[in-house]
């Protein structure tokens, strides 16, 4: 019994030296972050009937001293609207921008930042790395809307949502800038 017991923590005791060997990559310079609408969707306890309407998925670039705008993200240029992979957007149902509607499913979001004004984009290509791939063709809608300055800078890029009386504002702030991108719901 004694040397069934040995041969057991011996082979537990290998098991745990190699789960050690593992090497786990380091924390990402641009860390992803998930944005809901309704805000409290995925914070719904039992018996509460809210789920979410739209997701966004991406990831967060830091300023780290540098100017966004302009600089670090050229000014006419399509970007992916966050870091690494391109950034996606997630209608759990029908939804509305400048009367255009956009079937429930999962999309890209890019943007074309200009000093005075956004242009947003909504593709139907997604899983994509950046917007090195980007396919304009693809293109379910465009939008343009104008830049909001912030009188305190945002470090690391934030998108966030805020209700209106039809659906919501998807609203994106990073650096001294602003947009704001109204969505009805049906």
């Amino acid at each position: 019994m004694k040397k069934l017991n040995l041969v057991i923590a011996l082979a537990l005791f290998g098991m745990a030296a190699n789960a050690q060997d593992v090497k786990f990559p380091a924390l990402d310079a641009s860390p992803a972050d998930i944005a809901y609408f309704p805000l409290n969707a995925t914070h719904a306890k039992k018996g509460d009937a809210s789920v979410p309407l739209i997701k966004v998925v991406y990831s967060r670039p830091a300023l780290k001293g540098r100017v966004a705008f302009g600089e670090l993200e050229a000014f006419g240029k399509v970007w992916r609207l966050g870091a690494n992979e391109n950034t996606e957007i997630r209608f759990f149902k029908p939804a509305n921008i400048s009367g255009k509607t956009i079937p429930a499913g999962t999309y890209s979001l890019f943007a074309i930042p200009e000093k005075d004004n956004w242009v947003i984009i909504i593709n139907k290509q997604a899983d994509r790395w950046g917007a090195y791939s980007y396919d304009e063709t693809k293109d379910l809608l465009r939008v343009t809307v104008p830049v909001k300055p912030l009188a305190t800078a945002v470090e690391a890029l934030a998108i966030t949502f805020s209700p209106t009386e039809t659906g919501a504002k998807l609203i994106i702030g990073w650096d001294k800038t602003s947009v704001e991108v109204p969505f009805a719901i049906k």
